[in-house]
């Protein structure tokens, strides 16, 4: 089943964006005919007795990722994200090119399908003992509210990175300059970017 807010979602998209959104729709339906399309946290959802999988656009780049990606059988690793600041599980998606063939992509979305019809449940993470924490402080907690989007990535983000943000705004020496910190980090979080993410690119690139 068809939702008009992906429609209007994949139409207000960056020009790149749209064929890469649309393909991937197309695949989740053609492999599951019975899927429900939903919008949460701001981005396109497939729901299959539950959630299975989720895509996303960004000003540069796409993002499609499983809900119980532990759990598929990925012999290859196709699934292991190399970029950390990056949601989903295919990387920074910039073209059709970046993406598996359909047939690849067509498996995973289909085994996702057999462990809703089973009714198999991701894992539940257990925190290890010692392992380190941070708090949100209420004035971003307040910020990032007004942003589903960025609030999820944000949760989902490694302790690192959250705390990378977290100090850079402690830092802040008035209120007003912690502001325009928080308006700038809701930026790059909905666009899935650590609080280093540009010097994170240059390393990356083999760059001082």
């Amino acid at each position: 089943m068809k939702d008009k807010r992906v429609d209007a979602y994949i139409a207000k998209s960056a020009e790149f964006a749209k064929p890469i959104l649309t393909h991937l729709r197309e695949l989740v339906h053609r492999a599951c005919p019975e899927v429900e399309e939903k919008i949460k946290w701001g981005f396109p959802n497939f729901d299959y007795k539950g959630v299975m999988c989720n895509m996303a656009a960004f000003k540069q780049h796409c993002a499609f990722g499983f809900w119980k990606a532990s759990l598929l059988n990925d012999p290859k690793g196709i699934l292991a994200t190399v970029d950390q600041n990056s949601m989903g599980h295919f990387d920074r998606i910039t073209s059709l090119k970046d993406l598996p063939s359909d047939k690849i992509l067509l498996g995973f979305i289909k085994q996702a399908v057999e462990l809703n019809e089973r009714k198999i449940k991701r894992p539940v993470r257990v925190t290890p003992k010692g392992l380190k924490t941070i708090d949100t402080p209420d004035y971003l907690a307040k910020a990032l509210r007004k942003d589903k989007t960025s609030a999820e990535i944000f949760e989902n983000f490694a302790y690192s990175h959250r705390k990378e943000y977290i100090q850079w705004f402690e830092e802040a020496k008035t209120e007003e300059t912690r502001n325009k910190r928080i308006a700038q980090a809701i930026e790059w979080i909905s666009e899935g970017k650590g609080r280093n993410w540009k010097y994170e690119k240059k390393s990356r690139n083999g760059k001082s």
